[in-house]
């Protein structure tokens, strides 16, 4: 009995967790369903329109980490020529950046992991996405749902679809003291995230 009450426990933290990363970033440009975002590189910027009547959760949670400045000076850390473009995740010296808590897992939304669509980046567990993210390189239908859970798409490129293709054509190796692969072989930096102003 007092091993259920451990689990009963330990799921209502978990879930409790989710409500409160449910609710973050709602706050920012709160009447705004589409709010955009400004991605400065050194090879150009980025602008990226979210969709908060299909992936509120996700929007939210991608506005928090911007308005924090926690993607300032980050890099775009795994590169997969063809499929996807991947950041959100790590400093310069590959170092993890401070994460909030996991999000619930909003695949279902009816948005596919299109070509220049950006989504959430995740672990195994469905419910485990928070910093990540990645932009699709082409239609990756493989991503989207189907028996099992799929990667949240919330949002797509409206403005630097040239950016993309640029970072994306940069060579990658293994990096040499961590031992991954698909790591682009210079940094490419995402130097700034910033919220654009809503229009009046």
């Amino acid at each position: 009995m007092k091993k259920l009450t451990i689990i009963i426990g330990l799921s209502f933290c978990f879930f409790a967790g989710l409500i409160t990363a449910a609710e973050r970033g709602s706050e920012i440009q709160p009447d705004n369903l589409f709010p955009r975002v400004k991605l400065d590189t050194k090879l150009g910027d980025i602008i990226i329109e979210l969709d908060r009547t299909r992936a509120p959760i996700a929007s939210n949670n991608f506005l928090s980490y911007v308005a924090s400045g926690r993607y300032d000076g980050t890099v775009f850390h795994r590169l997969v020529h063809d499929f996807v473009l991947q950041g959100g995740g790590y400093d310069l010296l590959y170092n993890p950046i401070k994460e909030y808590e996991p999000i619930y897992n909003e695949s279902g939304n009816g948005l596919k992991n299109e070509m220049y669509t950006i989504g959430m980046a995740r672990e195994k567990e469905p419910h485990s996405a928070t910093s990540q993210f990645y932009f699709n390189l082409g239609d990756n239908d493989n991503l989207d749902p189907g028996k099992d859970w799929g990667y949240t798409v919330f949002g797509m490129v409206m403005e630097g679809s040239d950016v993309v293709d640029s970072l994306a054509r940069a060579q990658t190796d293994v990096h040499p003291k961590l031992g991954w692969g698909d790591v682009p072989k210079i940094n490419l930096v995402l130097t700034k995230a910033s919220i654009i102003p809503e229009k009046k």
